[in-house]
């Protein structure tokens, strides 16, 4: 099989898509697009987010030690885009598109209404990587909208119709392949 040889670069797709929302202690807020996100670990429930310095939301994520990782559906792929396009320094996102602010159960950043997953997060650490600087957090509360349950009190992936990231396309996950453990269950 033929390869080509290219130089170092982050080629680790599809990635998660996010909207990520801070807001300041003194109540300025924004949502911004993040695709570099991910589990940090399980127990105790820790998550990162990888953002550059420049970014508005960097200094308000700094100040209050706290964000909100909001998951994105095909319903919000326009406003992702949008919000990882536009600074907040400069537009107030959340007017322009229209999104619903909700208050946190722990933390003050505002949860994306529409989203239909919320993870509130507490900064436990930063580390200075070079071009981005990762957030690792404490996940202190997990919303979810419950029009994506099944019938079982489950969280339905599929009825979410989640988005994900890829070398500069968004695309939607699909349909499911099979449950964690279906390649050895007895039939």
């Amino acid at each position: 099989m033929e390869r080509q040889l290219w130089k170092p670069g982050n080629m680790l797709y599809p990635l998660p898509v996010v909207l990520v929302s801070a807001a300041s202690a003194d109540g300025k807020d924004n949502v911004f697009t993040v695709a570099w996100t991910g589990t940090v670990c399980s127990d105790p429930p820790m998550v990162s987010i990888s953002v550059r310095p420049q970014r508005y939301s960097y200094s308000l994520i700094c100040e209050s030690g706290e964000f909100v990782i909001n998951l994105t559906t095909e319903k919000l792929a326009f406003a992702t885009d949008y919000c990882g396009v536009r600074s907040g320094r400069d537009v107030d996102k959340w007017k322009e598109l229209r999104l619903t602010k909700i208050q946190g159960s722990v933390v003050k950043a505002p949860l994306v209404g529409e989203s239909p997953v919320n993870i509130e997060c507490r900064v436990k650490k930063i580390i200075e990587l070079g071009s981005h600087h990762m957030f690792v957090a404490d996940v202190v509360a997990v919303h979810a909208q419950e029009r994506y349950m099944d019938k079982k009190g489950k969280f339905d992936l599929a009825k979410a119709d989640p988005i994900v990231y890829s070398h500069g396309t968004y695309y939607t996950i699909g349909k499911p392949l099979g449950t964690f453990g279906y390649s050895v269950k007895k039939k």
